[in-house]
């Protein structure tokens, strides 16, 4: 088996509360041998060496595949059309501009993974080499058992890709919040910062100062599942808990008493050594 030995953390430039270089030593503390690289946008890094022409073609095909992986009916599977001009175009803004902000569309994840996964060159393309996307894009995946599609966080694959408007839109938010919502629109009171004010404590918001701690677990949930093929646990106080309502995300990453439950502690310590010994 080839162990993976580099891990490439691609930054989210729109995310303002999201420090990528945290990130890396996070993980660098928890496996010490493996090789960490924190890069720029995942688009801006991998378009930096090609020329304007190439970058160009690159752009234009990036777009058209980017505008088909859009969802139109979160009820029914994905089925590839031919995008509007001014879909295409959208996405052509957004390719050119990394700090552009996301719009709430949403997109196929598993789609989006295979358009990335193109960009990453070949001599990156081993299992010895984990690449984590952030991006500020919301993607979803279908759902088979109740046949509508289901934003994410996190999407474990090659690459592994984690958003960071997923955090926000993802897990749900307290019930009571949706209540208080839906009164607040059925007497015409659209604006709904008051609501967020009252439960801003019990959900993670856009420009979160608490995303980047939050974000640790994601990544190394993306890790586990690379380096051991399991990327969740059912401790709800371990990073690795695959939480689904707000709540669970605050409990396990920022009020949890420890960081990894005692199993993943060992299981931790198990690949640093066998990391090590691929070392030497």
């Amino acid at each position: 088996m080839n162990w993976a030995q580099h891990v490439y953390l691609y930054d989210e430039p729109s995310a303002a509360t999201l420090d990528a270089s945290i990130l890396g030593s996070f993980i660098k503390t928890l496996l010490p041998e493996i090789k960490i690289a924190v890069r720029d946008s995942f688009i801006g890094f991998h378009f930096v060496s090609l020329s304007q022409e190439e970058r160009k073609r690159k752009i234009d095909y990036l777009a058209e595949e980017l505008a088909k992986a859009k969802v139109r009916d979160p009820f029914k599977p994905l089925k590839k059309e031919s995008p509007l001009p001014g879909e295409i175009n959208y996405e052509k803004r957004r390719l050119s501009a990394p700090i552009s902000q996301s719009f709430g569309l949403l997109y196929d994840g598993i789609e989006i993974i295979n358009i990335l996964r193109e960009l990453i060159p070949k001599q990156e393309r081993s299992f010895k080499h984990i690449h984590i996307i952030f991006t500020n894009q919301l993607f979803g995946t279908w759902d088979e058992a109740n046949h509508r599609y289901h934003a994410r966080v996190l999407i474990c694959s090659f690459p592994s890709l984690i958003s960071t408007t997923g955090i926000v839109e993802a897990p749900a938010k307290p019930r009571e919040f949706y209540l208080l919502k839906k009164q607040y629109l059925s007497v015409g009171m659209p604006d709904i910062e008051g609501i967020k004010f009252q439960y801003k404590d019990q959900f993670i918001d856009y420009d979160d100062n608490r995303l980047t701690q939050v974000m640790k677990g994601y990544v190394m949930q993306a890790l586990f599942y690379h380096l051991t093929g399991e990327p969740f646990c059912e401790d709800k106080n371990c990073r690795l808990y695959n939480s689904h309502w707000q709540k669970e995300v605050i409990q396990a990453q920022l009020e949890s008493p420890y960081e990894f439950c005692s199993f993943h502690q060992k299981e931790l310590q198990r690949l640093s050594d066998r990391l090590k010994s691929i070392s030497i």
